[in-house]
């Protein structure tokens, strides 16, 4: 007989989830969403995007989140930077794709407590997601 006091429970596995974000332009202007209230990382800045979805692509996944959560239509692009982050949750595997607006629609604001279109000089002035700041980091390197 196996005491459960000699026996060691195996930790709980905790899930990676692979993400695509947008680091989408328009007119010179970076959109950046800040995250909802009673959510994970609740009122952190980040780059909007979401989870993949079994059978789709990162790019597929991006354009799909982008016309879910702000109804804006982009247009996919290069891949950029990929950073990972192991949060309390879960680890984020997080993948940046330039991407640009396909019309001046506004966003709607449906899965963020706000977004603003700002000029990326200016993005260490908000506190983002620790997934979210090598991609700054990459982004600030450019100019």
């Amino acid at each position: 007989m196996i005491n459960s006091e000699d026996k060691q429970m195996p930790k709980a596995a905790k899930s990676k989830r692979d993400v695509a974000a947008g680091l989408i332009m328009c007119d010179g202007l970076l959109l950046i969403a800040q995250r909802k209230h009673g959510k994970n990382l609740e009122y952190k800045w980040e780059f909007p995007g979401g989870k993949l979805e079994q059978g789709e692509t990162l790019e597929e996944c991006l354009h799909r989140e982008m016309l879910e959560e702000m109804q804006l239509e982009v247009s996919v692009g290069d891949a950029f930077v990929t950073s990972s982050y192991e949060y309390d949750f879960g680890t984020i595997v997080l993948h940046s794709f330039w991407a640009t607006c396909k019309s001046k629609n506004i966003p709607a604001v449906l899965e963020h407590e706000q977004y603003k279109w700002i000029n990326p000089c200016d993005l260490l002035q908000y506190d983002f997601a620790p997934a979210d700041k090598p991609i700054i980091e990459a982004i600030l390197k450019l100019s």
